[in-house]
């Protein structure tokens, strides 16, 4: 995990300690004091370059409090609604400000979520202030408020803390209390206000970097990968070349007359879907079997002229002296075939009825 740069922030003074994580031991500590008008000491101006990951903990004097009540626990749904709860309760509105919540506990169906908030302002200057000495914390907690919280059992002490005229105690953390706070608050930060334009971007920068780096990576590898395919492609192209000329003169002495020849896959594809076509027209309705038996319904004076037979459906075209013989046409057909329909009747020059019958398959 390495070495951690702890910056706890007090009233009156700061302690800048390096804290080994893996051992939990304060490594060096250095305490400066500030003096009236000041965010933090002037005479801080010590490098912190190659320091590792650095965490800056706010004092209680640059925050300001709220307790609302909201109708849901979710930490997330809460911060979305916060700006509109907070709007008519902060001076300068809830833009001049950066906020956490933390949910104190639930009485009544509703919950009572404590906020805590410090204006842009402050938290920029001093951010800006540690920017400039080399130094950028990951998160901005406050290890006096993460007390006052953890103190307030059921959430109705908190006020009363806050109001003590030591919320915890403003002098400098002892060694051992200092890991052992900070690291937890880092670990689950009660409130970090590190968020919206504050959010930390150094790691994201970082990972930016490096997936830019990988896509340069990737891109090298697939541009070897199809130089490999290409040089594949060249080979598999001469192969394809001799098949095709195989597949053209197998073609050609199966269909010898087909002098137009452009895709000889597809032509015979279109020449097996023809003849599949083709064997569908006698596999439905037997011809023979349907001219046997409209020879049962001819009399003196009706002609069938036409006869289409498809797979289902059989068309039939004659003519008949009048249109009640026609009629009874029908009705003969009734007895040999299903759903026999007169599609047209007319008359014709020889004053006879011309008339169009279908029928769907043959009775058993």
């Amino acid at each position: 995990m390495g070495t951690l740069l702890f910056l706890d922030l007090r009233q009156d003074s700061l302690s800048v300690c390096q804290i080994d994580r893996d051992k939990k031991v304060v490594l060096s500590r250095e305490t400066y004091a500030i003096t009236t008008g000041e965010i933090l000491p002037s005479e801080l101006n010590t490098s912190f370059e190659n320091t590792g990951d650095c965490v800056l903990s706010l004092p209680l004097s640059m925050l300001n409090f709220r307790i609302i009540e909201m109708p849901f626990p979710d930490p997330r749904k809460i911060r979305d609604l916060l700006p509109f709860e907070l709007e008519g309760l902060i001076l300068n509105g809830a833009s001049s400000v950066i906020f956490d919540a933390s949910v104190l506990g639930e009485q009544n169906g509703k919950y009572r979520v404590f906020v805590a908030y410090i204006l842009k302002e402050t938290l920029s200057a001093v951010l800006n202030f540690l920017k400039n000495l080399g130094v950028e914390p990951k998160l901005a907690i406050s290890l006096e408020l993460a007390d006052v919280v953890r103190r307030s059992k059921d959430g109705e002490a908190v006020t009363d803390l806050l109001l003590e005229p030591l919320a915890l105690d403003p002098r400098a953390l002892d060694n051992e209390t200092l890991v052992e706070t900070g690291l937890r608050e880092i670990s689950q930060p009660s409130f970090n206000f590190r968020r919206a334009e504050f959010a930390y971007t150094v790691d994201d920068a970082k990972q930016k970097k490096t997936r830019t780096v990988a896509a340069v990576l990737a891109l090298l590898v697939i541009l070897v990968f199809i130089v490999d395919m290409a040089v594949v492609a060249i080979f598999t192209k001469r192969s394809n070349t001799a098949l095709r000329d195989e597949i053209r003169r197998t073609y050609t002495s199966i269909y010898p007359d087909d002098k137009k020849i452009s895709d000889e896959v597809y032509q015979m594809k279109a020449h097996i879907k023809e003849l599949k076509e083709k064997e569908n027209s006698f596999i439905g309705i037997a011809p023979l079997q349907v001219m046997l038996q409209l020879a049962k319904v001819v009399k003196p004076g009706i002609m069938f002229n036409e006869i289409s037979v498809d797979s289902n459906l059989i068309v039939m075209k004659g003519e008949c002296p009048s249109l009640g013989d026609a009629q009874k046409v029908k009705a003969d057909l009734e007895t040999l075939f299903s759903e026999v329909n007169i599609m047209d009747t007319k008359p014709s020059a020889q004053n006879k009825t011309q008339f169009t019958i279908s029928a769907r398959g043959v009775k058993p």
